[in-house]
C-alpha cells in the first residue's frame, strides 16, 4: 500500500508548472484586455491543476499496467514499481478528472459560455488516450502535440476567453510560448526515458527524432517560447519581462547539448519546471501591469 508520500511524488507535483503558467498568462491577457475576472481564474486554475494530476496518474496507470515503466529513472511510479494496485491508481486519475470536470462546469457556468464544456470533454478524453487505450497516441509520438494543444492553446486561450469574451494576439502568442515550453517538459522527459522506451517500444518523439535531433527539437522549444514573449511584448511592453525568465533556461540548455543523461535530467527537468513558471508569472503579470503597446 503507497504511503501518503509516495501517492503526492505519484502525483509529479515538478510538471504543475505546466498547468500553472497557462492560467497565469490568460488572466493577464484578460486583464490587458480590461476584463480580468478573479472567479474564473481561480476556476481556470483549479481544471488546469486537476487535469495535470489526472494526467500523471493515468499514465502511471497505463504505463504500469503495459510494463513500459520497470526500468526509468526519475519519480517512482505507484504500478510499475507495485507501490499500489493499478485499480487504486485508475481510480486516482478518475477522481481528478471529475475534479476538472466539475470546476470546468462552474467555469462555463460563470462565464455563461457552456460550448467550452466540449474543450474539457476533448482534453479528458485526450488525457486519458495519451497512453491508455489499445492505441495510445504518446506512444506513437504525439504526445507534444496533446501538451502543446491542451496545456498551451486551450488552458492559456480557454482561461482569456471565460474572463474577457474575447481573444488577442498577445494572447495567442503567450498560449504558443507556454505550449512551447511544456512541450520541452515532455522532451526532456522523454529524453531521459529513451533507454527503456525504446526496448519497450514506445515510440516517443524522442525515440523517433534519436537522441541528437531530440536535444536540438529541445532547445527549439525554448527559443520559440522566448520569441512568443518578444512578439507579445510588441502588444503590450509588459510581456517582455519574461525575457528575463530566460535566464534559467541556460545552463539546463548547456546541459542539455552537453549530453546529460539519465539522473542528470531530472534536475533540468526540474529547471524548465521553473522556467515554465516563471515565464507564466512575469508574462501574465507583465502584461496585466504594462498592457499600452510598445511603442
Amino acid at each position: 500500500m503507497a504511503t501518503v508520500p509516495q501517492w503526492i511524488e505519484g502525483a509529479r507535483p515538478r510538471t504543475l508548472p505546466a498547468a500553472i503558467a497557462p492560467v497565469v498568462i490568460g488572466t493577464g491577457a484578460a486583464a490587458a484586455l480590461g476584463r480580468p475576472s478573479a472567479g474564473a481564474a481561480i476556476l481556470a486554475l483549479v481544471v488546469s491543476i486537476c487535469l495535470q494530476i489526472g494526467v500523471n496518474y493515468a499514465n502511471d496507470y497505463s504505463d504500469g499496467i503495459r510494463g513500459t515503466d520497470h526500468a526509468r529513472i526519475g519519480p517512482i511510479r505507484l504500478v510499475g514499481q507495485q507501490l499500489a494496485s493499478p485499480e487504486d491508481v485508475k481510480l486516482m486519475a478518475m477522481c481528478w478528472f471529475g475534479f476538472a470536470a466539475l470546476a470546468g462546469l462552474a467555469l462555463s457556468a460563470l462565464a455563461n459560455t457552456y460550448w467550452i464544456l466540449l474543450l474539457g470533454v476533448a482534453a479528458i478524453v485526450a488525457a486519458w488516450f495519451y497512453t491508455g487505450g489499445k492505441r495510445p497516441y504518446g506512444y506513437m509520438g504525439l504526445g507534444e502535440v496533446f501538451v502543446f494543444i491542451f496545456f498551451g492553446l486551450v488552458a492559456v486561450l480557454g482561461t482569456q476567453f471565460t474572463q474577457a469574451l474575447a481573444l488577442s494576439p498577445a494572447g495567442w502568442a503567450g498560449a504558443v510560448g507556454c505550449g512551447s515550453l511544456s512541450c520541452a517538459i515532455l522532451m526532456v522527459n522523454n529524453i531521459r526515458d529513451i533507454p527503456g522506451d525504446s526496448v519497450s517500444g514506445k515510440r516517443t518523439l524522442a525515440v523517433r527524432l534519436g537522441e541528437k535531433r531530440a536535444r536540438i527539437a529541445f532547445v527549439l522549444m525554448i527559443l520559440l517560447a522566448l520569441g512568443c514573449a518578444v512578439t507579445a511584448g510588441t502588444f503590450h511592453r509588459g510581456a517582455l519581462a519574461a525575457v528575463v525568465s530566460f535566464a534559467l533556461a541556460v545552463r539546463p540548455v548547456f546541459r542539455v547539448l552537453k549530453g546529460a543523461k539519465g539522473p542528470a535530467l531530472i534536475s533540468v527537468l526540474g529547471s524548465i519546471g521553473q522556467l515554465t513558471l516563471a515565464y507564466g508569472m512575469l508574462l501574465g503579470l507583465g502584461m496585466w501591469l504594462a498592457p499600452t503597446p510598445l511603442s
